[in-house]
């Protein structure tokens, strides 16, 4: 796998992206790069298409990037077209732990972090919590055997479910 930095003014967007990204996924793609960088490529295509990164590329030229990390693929035609998807299809089949994301989410929010910064509104972390304590009262919620997990940087620990 090649990385290489081309201009955005180079790459477009696929046209037949099936993938939408309303303006809450972008402003999301967009507060991840201005507090993290890129931190993975896009993957594109010899011609400067983006085959995996539309979000990405577009997130980028919002906040007035001139250049972007990429992978430059081989795959084309049905197989091009099948990763695309694939790509973004394998991302939405996972799920999240809702008790160990709280616990992180409530973490980052006491170390002074922006949850924005991460994707999620302070709306939506106390939508979890209220979802965590409620869950507390019922005592066939109870945690047994399992360790606690802690957090290296402040030994913040919690149990997972």
């Amino acid at each position: 796998m090649n990385l290489v930095r081309k201009a955005i003014a180079d790459l477009h967007l696929d046209p037949a992206n099936a993938r939408l990204h309303p303006e809450r996924n972008r402003a999301a793609i967009q507060a991840s790069l201005k507090r993290f960088g890129q931190q993975k490529p896009i993957v594109i295509t010899p011609a400067g298409m983006v085959i995996a990164g539309n979000g990405t590329l577009e997130a980028a030229r919002a906040i007035g990037w001139t250049e972007i990390d990429c992978v430059v693929s081989d795959l084309d035609g049905i197989e091009r077209t099948a990763f695309g998807i694939a790509d973004n299809r394998t991302s939405e089949l996972a799920a999240w732990d809702d008790t160990v994301l709280t616990e992180l989410l409530d973490h980052l929010k006491h170390e002074g972090f922006d949850l924005d910064d991460a994707g999620f509104t302070e709306a939506e972390l106390n939508k979890l919590l209220d979802i965590e304590h409620a869950e507390a009262d019922f005592p066939d919620k109870a945690m047994g055997d399992k360790p606690a997990i802690c957090c290296p940087e402040c030994g913040h620990s919690w149990i997972p479910e």
